[in-house]
């Protein structure tokens, strides 16, 4: 009899979806549903449309710019076939914008942070290439005061030597207790093991069988042939 052979069962690749753009307090607070989340932060500039377009493998889901502070809106993701999003909120720390507007947008963060029942955890996109920011500190505070567990995610990676980019592994595990994932949008460096995170971060739990329901599959007699 010929040896059967198992194959391991892969998990489809994941795909991203566009499901809403809220660009104030009122679309935000009237936009409900039941999927968890996984919130995207990080300074203006650090990489987050362009790491958003890696995971998704697309090339224009999420828009690039040059100019920093371009997204103004909070964007939610939908993640197939897994089901829950990620949810790209508005760079913080540039300060060129006006006054008015980074209020908005830092009213908008907090808010979604604050009041959204289903965020699962805060992936925090840090820039690889440059020395510890005091407003990713914050943030990193903001997310522990709330019992938020952090991804923490080292964007850019391509552009740092190996050393550079340890010693940067270093830093910010020691801060957080977490190890951060080391990311390249351009080489796709660290795109398989971030999905890893996020997955595990946004799964779904398969509801529990009835109790009752269990003691009957346990009881019932076999089959006749």
């Amino acid at each position: 009899m010929p040896d059967i052979k198992t194959e391991k069962k892969l998990c489809p690749a994941p795909t991203l979806e566009l499901l809403a753009t809220l660009y104030t307090l009122d679309q935000l607070k009237s936009y409900v549903h039941d999927r968890p989340q996984i919130a995207l932060a990080g300074r203006s500039n650090v990489g987050k449309s362009s790491l958003i377009n890696a995971l998704a493998r697309r090339k224009k889901l999420a828009k690039v710019s040059s100019e920093p502070g371009k997204t103004r809106s909070v964007n939610l993701f939908e993640v197939k076939p897994d089901g829950f999003c990620l949810t790209d909120l508005p760079g913080y720390g540039y300060a060129r914008r006006g006054h008015e507007e980074r209020r908005c947008w830092a009213e908008l963060i907090q808010n979604y942070l604050e009041k959204t029942p289903t965020l699962r955890a805060l992936a925090l996109l840090i820039d690889c290439r440059i020395p510890t920011q005091e407003s990713d500190r914050v943030m990193a505070d903001f997310a522990k005061a709330h019992k938020l567990p952090v991804i923490p995610i080292l964007t850019k990676a391509d552009k740092c030597t190996l050393k550079e980019r340890s010693a940067q592994m270093k830093t910010w595990e020691r801060i957080l207790g977490v190890k951060p994932v080391a990311v390249s949008s351009v080489s796709k460096l660290g795109i398989d093991e971030l999905w890893e995170r996020l997955r595990e971060a946004g799964k779904i739990e398969e509801p529990a069988a009835p109790e009752e329901a269990m003691t009957e599959n346990r009881e019932a007699p076999a089959c006749a042939e």
